[in-house]
């Protein structure tokens, strides 16, 4: 499943913060909130923050999950 094809055929597996935010369609704001309360898992490579795409995946999951608790 493809997170968000930012121009190759192969979806990158760490998505830069800035492009995790289009992904997501949340604001720069919401989601480095995301990050520092541990509801969006990153990973460091040098200096860069990385959004791996599978923690995009697992957000989404569990914003699904939260919403069917609700119901």
């Amino acid at each position: 499943m493809t997170v968000l094809d930012i121009g190759g055929s192969i979806p990158p597996a760490l998505y830069r913060v800035s492009d995790a935010v289009k992904a997501l369609g949340l604001s720069r704001s919401v989601v480095y909130d995301l990050i520092r309360v541990g509801r969006l898992r990153t990973v460091k490579e040098g200096r860069t923050r990385l959004v791996p795409a599978s923690a995009i995946t697992d957000y989404v999951a569990l914003l699904e999950r939260e919403a069917g608790a609700e119901q």
